[in-house]
């Protein structure tokens, strides 16, 4: 299998900014791209995309020949959509990496395509805001990566030399399913609190009813977890927990910033995912009950 020397994102939210400012600095705007479809494309070259501050010079297209990387960067309810528009520029040797919250992104990009060309990932450690066409992120964090036991790792030790030589940060979980409901009990808790309460992460960050919240919702999750056979503990709680406590205060997670902007949030992709699961073990959940139910009172409105 060939090295890696093109890339594609598809999804200009704060994430998706992000690594196509990465990866076009490190390509060069002649081998990354941002895949768009044509209205969208236009949108963005007139009203300009801006990261930190600085006018981004992207090349919107859908390449005609596959790339190397794909990195999906798009809400969920938007992924069968990206898949869709991102086909040509996906062959055999393409590997795709989903950036997306949740525990579904891989097996439905995997259906969609081909299970051993997705590298399971995390996106983590970093605060991302977007407000319009500008994009603020600090600390830009990393991306958590690994493949599923018995797969072949191929593809994951093709991406990290790319990323290696790149200077792309990442980090290698030792069991990346644990590691990825690890980011799910934290979204559960922060992102969904931040948006309830109408928050950033300083609300999370002191004693109080959105910081009790917070860890209530945690510990829900991992509790469901647990009955899934993933083993999270206590020290997960604690460990986001310590990496929330150390974010811009002024910082908000996504779904606050979908609550300010009035759009629809990933509350299923969290709450929903674990009142499913908390039902089918027949575990309580209440904390995750009242904020799937607040959410949806509060989207009822827009």
């Amino acid at each position: 299998m060939r090295k890696i020397e093109t890339a594609g994102v598809v999804g200009l939210g704060a994430l998706g900014t992000l690594y196509a400012h990465m990866l076009t600095g490190a390509l060069g705007r002649d081998r990354a791209f941002v895949l768009a479809d044509a209205g969208r494309a236009r949108r963005y070259q007139k009203d300009g995309v801006y990261y930190n501050g600085e006018l981004q010079d992207f090349r919107y297209a859908v390449p005609e020949e596959p790339v190397d990387l794909l990195l999906v960067a798009v809400k969920f309810g938007a992924l069968e959509d990206a898949a869709a528009l991102c086909r040509p520029a996906v062959g055999p040797e393409t590997t795709i990496v989903s950036v997306l919250n949740g525990i579904s992104s891989e097996e439905r990009l995997g259906a969609a395509f081909d299970p051993a060309q997705v590298v399971w990932c995390v996106a983590q450690k970093m605060a991302a805001k977007k407000e319009g066409n500008r994009v603020v992120v600090d600390p830009t964090g990393e991306l958590a990566l690994g493949v599923p036991a018995g797969m072949d790792r191929g593809r994951l030790e093709r991406l990290t030399a790319f990323f290696d030589g790149i200077g792309f940060p990442y980090s290698l979980p030792e069991d990346i399913r644990a590691h990825m409901w690890s980011k799910l009990l934290c979204n559960t808790g922060c992102n969904q609190v931040c948006m309830v309460y109408e928050c950033g992460y300083g609300g999370l960050q002191v004693p109080g009813p959105a910081r009790e919240a917070m860890l209530g919702a945690m510990r829900e999750v991992m509790a469901v977890a647990n009955a899934e056979g993933v083993p999270l503990s206590e020290r997960d709680v604690e460990s986001w927990t310590g990496i929330i406590d150390g974010f811009p205060p002024e910082g908000e997670p996504s779904m606050r910033q979908d609550g300010k902007a009035r759009r629809r949030s990933e509350v299923e992709l969290f709450s929903g995912t674990i009142r499913r699961l908390a039902g089918k073990h027949g575990i309580p959940v209440p904390v995750n009950d009242w904020l799937y139910e607040r959410v949806w009172e509060m989207e009822a409105g827009y």
